[in-house]
């Protein structure tokens, strides 16, 4: 017998009318109409505008998915910022494929983004870091990400060391296990919803060197 957690799931739903999405008005690059989405979010107070889930395969074949935020869109791809030694860097590592998804509940929309997975010069990440509290800077030193530790205190220790070993210096140094990846883009997927679940998708695929879209089925 289902018990009432199931029944509210079941019975779960409402209608999506917060837009549309045409091809009268689309880019002819895909990366403009992120943009101008992710701005429509910000304008809109959406928390986290920037997260996107990141999304990657481990080392059995299995998908993988967590949160990053998205520090840079640009023509070269989507950047993001993390330890080169965490679970994702050793699968991103050993298959430098990956997707990532945005979704903006308020204004009912997502993208879906599929490509091929670099890491950004060391230029990049070194400005980068310098730009982040140092606080998180220290973090980036002391936390082994992904990795099995004993307790709190353990974490909370590392902290300390590091802050020791960095008090007199003014600027903390970029950790050589940290630093930035670009996701390539071949393939984006925007949906837009709408009512009676008749959503709007497009999808745009590099093709030779060009963008090309098409409408999907909902």
């Amino acid at each position: 017998m289902k018990n009432s957690s199931d029944e509210s799931l079941m019975q779960s739903r409402r209608e999506f009318t917060s837009g549309v999405l045409l091809e009268a008005v689309i880019p002819g690059d895909p990366l403009d109409l992120l943009l101008d989405w992710y701005k429509a979010a910000v304008d809109r107070n959406v928390p986290d505008a920037n997260a996107m889930s990141l999304s990657t395969i481990d080392l059995d074949g299995y998908p993988v998915s967590r949160i990053v935020l998205l520090r840079d869109a640009a023509k070269d791809g989507l950047s993001f910022f993390t330890n080169y030694q965490s679970r994702k860097g050793l699968e991103i590592a050993a298959n430098p494929k990956a997707g990532a998804q945005f979704f903006w509940q308020p204004l009912e929309r997502q993208v879906r983004v599929r490509g091929r997975i670099v890491k950004v010069p060391e230029a990049e990440s070194d400005a980068y870091f310098a730009s982040r509290p140092r606080e998180s800077q220290i973090g980036a030193w002391a936390s082994r990400q992904s990795e099995v530790i004993a307790s709190r205190d353990v974490l909370e220790q590392a902290v300390e060391t590091y802050k020791e070993t960095f008090k007199s210096m003014d600027a903390v140094p970029r950790p050589p296990h940290w630093g930035g990846y670009r996701l390539v883009p071949d393939i984006y997927e925007f949906w837009q919803g709408r009512p009676s679940r008749l959503h709007d998708r497009l999808r745009a695929t590099l093709k030779n060197g060009a963008w090309c879209w098409e409408r999907l089925s909902p």
